[in-house]
Protein backbone atom coordinates (compact mmCIF):
# COMPACT_ATOMS: atom_id res chain seq x y z
CA UNK A 1 0.00 0.00 0.00
CA UNK A 2 1.49 3.57 -0.88
CA UNK A 3 1.51 6.25 0.66
CA UNK A 4 -1.89 8.03 -0.98
CA UNK A 5 -3.80 4.79 -0.31
CA UNK A 6 -2.71 4.93 3.35
CA UNK A 7 -4.11 8.06 4.02
CA UNK A 8 -7.17 7.40 2.21
CA UNK A 9 -8.08 4.45 4.43
CA UNK A 10 -6.86 6.77 7.84
CA UNK A 11 -9.55 9.27 6.10
CA UNK A 12 -12.18 6.82 5.56
CA UNK A 13 -11.62 5.10 9.51
CA UNK A 14 -11.94 8.21 11.00
CA UNK A 15 -14.87 8.91 8.75
CA UNK A 16 -16.35 5.85 10.68
CA UNK A 17 -15.55 6.72 14.02
CA UNK A 18 -17.00 10.06 13.43
CA UNK A 19 -20.25 8.56 12.55
CA UNK A 20 -20.25 5.98 15.18
CA UNK A 21 -19.74 9.08 17.84
CA UNK A 22 -22.47 11.14 16.44
CA UNK A 23 -25.19 8.23 16.17
CA UNK A 24 -24.49 7.51 19.77
CA UNK A 25 -25.00 10.64 21.13
CA UNK A 26 -27.80 11.19 19.06
CA UNK A 27 -29.30 7.78 21.26
CA UNK A 28 -27.75 8.89 24.36
CA UNK A 29 -29.99 12.76 24.31
CA UNK A 30 -32.95 11.96 23.11
CA UNK A 31 -35.69 11.11 25.29
CA UNK A 32 -38.20 8.11 24.90
CA UNK A 33 -41.25 8.73 23.58
CA UNK A 34 -43.13 8.27 26.52
CA UNK A 35 -43.21 8.83 30.22
CA UNK A 36 -44.85 7.17 33.48
CA UNK A 37 -45.88 9.42 36.24
CA UNK A 38 -48.25 9.30 39.21
CA UNK A 39 -51.95 10.29 38.24
CA UNK A 40 -55.30 10.88 39.78
CA UNK A 41 -58.19 9.80 38.39
CA UNK A 42 -62.11 10.34 39.72
CA UNK A 43 -63.75 7.20 40.05
CA UNK A 44 -68.18 6.63 40.67
CA UNK A 45 -68.07 3.82 43.82
CA UNK A 46 -70.19 1.44 44.51
CA UNK A 47 -70.96 -0.17 47.62
CA UNK A 48 -72.41 -3.51 46.94
CA UNK A 49 -74.44 -5.01 49.68
CA UNK A 50 -76.37 -7.81 48.36
CA UNK A 51 -75.13 -10.75 46.25
CA UNK A 52 -78.64 -11.29 44.45
CA UNK A 53 -77.90 -10.53 41.25
CA UNK A 54 -81.84 -9.90 40.32
CA UNK A 55 -81.89 -7.76 43.64
CA UNK A 56 -79.14 -5.07 41.96
CA UNK A 57 -81.03 -4.71 38.65
CA UNK A 58 -84.00 -3.71 40.56
CA UNK A 59 -82.28 -1.47 42.95
CA UNK A 60 -80.72 0.05 39.92
CA UNK A 61 -83.76 0.04 37.80
CA UNK A 62 -85.52 1.69 40.90
CA UNK A 63 -83.09 4.36 41.43
CA UNK A 64 -81.73 5.00 37.99
CA UNK A 65 -84.17 3.94 35.45
CA UNK A 66 -85.89 7.34 35.16
CA UNK A 67 -82.18 9.34 34.61
CA UNK A 68 -80.86 7.58 31.39
CA UNK A 69 -77.95 10.06 31.46
CA UNK A 70 -77.16 10.17 34.52
CA UNK A 71 -73.80 8.02 34.36
CA UNK A 72 -71.92 8.61 30.88
CA UNK A 73 -68.93 5.97 30.99
CA UNK A 74 -68.36 6.51 34.24
CA UNK A 75 -65.52 4.69 35.19
CA UNK A 76 -66.54 2.58 38.35
CA UNK A 77 -65.12 1.42 41.39
CA UNK A 78 -67.02 -2.00 43.33
CA UNK A 79 -66.82 -2.22 47.23
CA UNK A 80 -66.89 -5.26 48.23
CA UNK A 81 -66.66 -4.90 51.84
CA UNK A 82 -70.29 -4.94 52.72
CA UNK A 83 -70.27 -8.56 51.37
CA UNK A 84 -67.35 -9.96 53.34
CA UNK A 85 -69.36 -12.52 55.59
CA UNK A 86 -71.71 -13.57 52.46
CA UNK A 87 -71.06 -17.49 51.34
CA UNK A 88 -73.12 -16.95 48.30
CA UNK A 89 -71.13 -17.23 45.34
CA UNK A 90 -70.51 -13.36 43.61
CA UNK A 91 -71.78 -13.55 40.01
CA UNK A 92 -69.00 -10.75 39.43
CA UNK A 93 -69.48 -11.27 35.52
CA UNK A 94 -73.14 -11.07 35.82
CA UNK A 95 -72.81 -7.39 37.94
CA UNK A 96 -70.59 -6.47 35.17
CA UNK A 97 -73.36 -6.52 32.57
CA UNK A 98 -75.91 -4.86 34.90
CA UNK A 99 -73.69 -2.02 35.58
CA UNK A 100 -72.61 -1.29 31.80
CA UNK A 101 -76.29 -1.45 31.04
CA UNK A 102 -76.37 1.84 33.17
CA UNK A 103 -73.84 2.89 31.14
CA UNK A 104 -71.10 2.35 33.91
CA UNK A 105 -67.42 0.80 33.14
CA UNK A 106 -66.23 -1.22 36.23
CA UNK A 107 -62.79 -1.16 36.61
CA UNK A 108 -61.76 -2.19 39.72
CA UNK A 109 -62.95 -3.67 42.99
CA UNK A 110 -61.77 -3.28 46.73
CA UNK A 111 -62.59 -5.28 50.11
CA UNK A 112 -64.26 -8.81 49.81
CA UNK A 113 -63.78 -12.28 51.37
CA UNK A 114 -61.28 -14.61 49.25
CA UNK A 115 -64.02 -16.05 47.03
CA UNK A 116 -65.14 -12.63 46.04
CA UNK A 117 -61.76 -11.68 45.53
CA UNK A 118 -60.70 -14.39 43.31
CA UNK A 119 -64.13 -13.97 41.13
CA UNK A 120 -63.31 -10.37 41.23
CA UNK A 121 -60.00 -10.54 39.61
CA UNK A 122 -61.21 -13.55 37.47
CA UNK A 123 -63.96 -11.16 35.55
CA UNK A 124 -60.91 -8.59 35.11
CA UNK A 125 -61.31 -6.10 37.91
CA UNK A 126 -58.17 -4.59 38.93
CA UNK A 127 -57.37 -4.83 42.85
CA UNK A 128 -57.63 -1.03 44.84
CA UNK A 129 -57.76 -1.62 48.32
CA UNK A 130 -55.82 1.88 48.87
CA UNK A 131 -59.13 3.70 47.40
CA UNK A 132 -61.05 5.56 50.25
CA UNK A 133 -64.31 7.59 50.12
CA UNK A 134 -64.32 11.37 50.64
CA UNK A 135 -65.25 13.00 54.00
CA UNK A 136 -68.36 13.40 55.21
CA UNK A 137 -69.64 16.24 57.69
CA UNK A 138 -72.51 13.77 59.33
CA UNK A 139 -72.25 10.01 59.27
CA UNK A 140 -74.88 8.96 56.58
CA UNK A 141 -74.97 6.76 53.41
CA UNK A 142 -74.98 8.20 50.16
CA UNK A 143 -75.06 5.63 47.17
CA UNK A 144 -73.01 5.98 44.87
CA UNK A 145 -70.74 7.19 46.39
CA UNK A 146 -67.56 9.16 44.77
CA UNK A 147 -64.60 7.35 45.60
CA UNK A 148 -61.26 9.38 46.75
CA UNK A 149 -59.29 11.54 45.19
CA UNK A 150 -61.85 14.32 44.91
CA UNK A 151 -62.69 14.67 41.00
CA UNK A 152 -61.82 17.86 39.52
CA UNK A 153 -64.74 20.50 38.47
CA UNK A 154 -66.37 19.75 35.50
CA UNK A 155 -64.80 22.89 32.89
CA UNK A 156 -68.36 23.06 30.39
CA UNK A 157 -71.03 24.53 32.40
CA UNK A 158 -74.67 24.29 31.11
CA UNK A 159 -77.58 25.39 33.17
CA UNK A 160 -80.53 22.38 33.35
CA UNK A 161 -83.92 23.36 34.32
CA UNK A 162 -86.67 20.99 36.41
CA UNK A 163 -90.08 22.54 36.10
CA UNK A 164 -92.23 19.84 37.35
CA UNK A 165 -92.49 18.50 40.98
CA UNK A 166 -90.63 15.26 41.77
CA UNK A 167 -92.25 12.59 44.08
CA UNK A 168 -90.73 10.24 46.52
CA UNK A 169 -88.09 8.40 44.86
CA UNK A 170 -87.49 10.19 41.94
CA UNK A 171 -84.04 11.40 40.82
CA UNK A 172 -82.98 14.53 38.66
CA UNK A 173 -79.31 14.83 37.59
CA UNK A 174 -77.97 17.98 35.94
CA UNK A 175 -74.67 16.55 34.45
CA UNK A 176 -72.06 19.23 33.78
CA UNK A 177 -73.51 22.41 35.22
CA UNK A 178 -76.18 24.07 37.62
CA UNK A 179 -79.84 23.13 38.19
CA UNK A 180 -82.25 25.89 38.16
CA UNK A 181 -85.64 24.05 40.21
CA UNK A 182 -89.18 25.90 40.25
CA UNK A 183 -91.15 23.68 41.42
CA UNK A 184 -91.42 21.29 45.40
CA UNK A 185 -88.78 18.60 46.17
CA UNK A 186 -90.51 16.27 47.72
CA UNK A 187 -88.99 13.72 50.57
CA UNK A 188 -87.72 10.84 49.29
CA UNK A 189 -86.84 12.81 46.08
CA UNK A 190 -83.53 13.71 44.69
CA UNK A 191 -82.00 16.54 42.73
CA UNK A 192 -78.34 16.06 41.73
CA UNK A 193 -75.48 18.76 40.07
CA UNK A 194 -72.54 18.69 39.08
CA UNK A 195 -72.38 23.22 39.77
CA UNK A 196 -74.71 24.81 42.08
CA UNK A 197 -78.65 23.86 42.65
CA UNK A 198 -81.32 26.70 43.06
CA UNK A 199 -84.61 25.72 44.17
CA UNK A 200 -86.96 28.49 43.91
CA UNK A 201 -89.93 25.92 45.88
CA UNK A 202 -89.79 23.60 49.15
CA UNK A 203 -86.74 21.68 49.48
CA UNK A 204 -87.87 18.63 51.36
CA UNK A 205 -86.04 15.77 49.43
CA UNK A 206 -82.24 15.64 48.91
CA UNK A 207 -79.97 18.46 47.46
CA UNK A 208 -76.64 17.34 46.15
CA UNK A 209 -74.55 19.78 44.74
CA UNK A 210 -70.65 19.27 43.30
CA UNK A 211 -71.34 15.64 42.97
CA UNK A 212 -68.36 15.37 40.48
CA UNK A 213 -65.96 17.33 42.66
CA UNK A 214 -66.88 20.82 42.56
CA UNK A 215 -66.41 22.58 45.88
CA UNK A 216 -67.31 25.96 44.69
CA UNK A 217 -70.79 24.78 43.87
CA UNK A 218 -73.35 26.45 46.01
CA UNK A 219 -77.48 25.39 46.52
CA UNK A 220 -80.22 27.95 47.43
CA UNK A 221 -83.84 26.99 48.73
CA UNK A 222 -86.68 29.64 48.99
CA UNK A 223 -87.78 27.00 51.93
CA UNK A 224 -85.38 24.44 53.21
CA UNK A 225 -86.67 21.20 54.96
CA UNK A 226 -84.04 18.80 53.19
CA UNK A 227 -83.76 15.03 54.10
CA UNK A 228 -79.85 15.59 53.31
CA UNK A 229 -77.65 18.50 51.56
CA UNK A 230 -74.58 17.66 50.13
CA UNK A 231 -71.60 19.83 48.35
CA UNK A 232 -68.69 17.95 46.97
CA UNK A 233 -69.43 15.10 48.95
CA UNK A 234 -69.85 16.48 52.54
CA UNK A 235 -73.00 16.07 53.36
CA UNK A 236 -75.52 16.48 56.68
CA UNK A 237 -78.75 14.65 57.17
CA UNK A 238 -82.19 15.87 58.86
CA UNK A 239 -80.49 13.61 61.71
CA UNK A 240 -79.18 16.90 63.04
CA UNK A 241 -81.96 19.56 62.76
CA UNK A 242 -81.18 22.84 60.69
CA UNK A 243 -81.02 25.83 63.04
CA UNK A 244 -84.73 28.28 63.54
CA UNK A 245 -82.56 31.10 61.51
CA UNK A 246 -83.05 28.63 58.38
CA UNK A 247 -85.73 26.08 58.90
CA UNK A 248 -88.46 26.63 56.81
CA UNK A 249 -86.64 29.16 55.30
CA UNK A 250 -84.73 30.88 52.50
CA UNK A 251 -80.97 29.77 52.96
CA UNK A 252 -77.76 29.80 51.15
CA UNK A 253 -75.37 26.20 51.47
CA UNK A 254 -71.62 26.77 50.62
CA UNK A 255 -68.40 24.27 51.39
CA UNK A 256 -66.31 25.99 54.27
CA UNK A 257 -62.66 24.24 53.70
CA UNK A 258 -59.95 25.18 56.15
CA UNK A 259 -56.72 23.39 58.11
CA UNK A 260 -59.58 21.76 61.10
CA UNK A 261 -61.48 20.28 57.69
CA UNK A 262 -64.46 20.96 55.84
CA UNK A 263 -67.94 21.69 56.84
CA UNK A 264 -71.28 22.80 55.78
CA UNK A 265 -72.20 26.33 56.58
CA UNK A 266 -75.92 26.82 55.78
CA UNK A 267 -76.46 30.66 56.12
CA UNK A 268 -80.16 32.48 56.24
CA UNK A 269 -81.09 34.55 52.99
Amino acid sequence: MNAEEALSTVKIAALLFSALVLLFMSHSSSSPCFEIKSAQWPLVALSLRSSQLDQLVQDMAAKFGEQVDFFDQDPLLIDLSPLEDDSAVLDVPGIIKVLKSFKLKPLAYKGGNPGQRIAAQSAGLVLADDASWLKAAQHATLDPKPAAPAPSPVPQAVTHFLDKPLRSGQQFYARSGDLVVTAMVNPGAEVVADGSIHVYAPLRGKAIAGARGNTQARIFARELEAELVSIAGVYRTSEVALPDSVRGRAAHIRLQVSDQGERLLIEPL
